[in-house]
């Protein structure tokens, strides 16, 4: 297997019973992911999308991780999605979502 590029990391809340129940589920973290593959394919980005377990910062949420920059974002949505995507295409960081150092 050839590795990608980047890999985003989507937290869907999912809980050790399977249930995807938490803030990030609610709130929108499902739809990011179709959208995430859609705009990495458009912009012709190699990227794989999976999603994830809780991450633990509710708070935060939707989060999305970014490697191998290992990026966390946090309030993502379709616009945040815009921002860290054309950061990285410009080798930056989308600093107003950044939720780690």
């Amino acid at each position: 297997m050839k590795k990608p590029e980047y890999h985003f990391l989507v937290c869907n809340s999912y809980r050790v019973a399977g249930d995807a129940q938490g803030f990030c589920n609610k709130n929108g973290a499902t739809d990011l992911v179709q959208y995430i593959m859609e705009e990495c394919a458009d912009r012709g980005l190699d990227a794989v999308v999976s999603t994830t377990g809780c991450l633990n910062v509710c708070s935060q949420g939707p989060v999305v991780v970014v490697h191998p920059q290992n990026q966390w974002y946090g309030k993502v949505d379709t616009d945040a999605v815009d921002d860290i995507l054309d950061a990285i295409e410009e080798g930056g960081v989308a600093e107003d979502y950044l939720i780690s150092e």
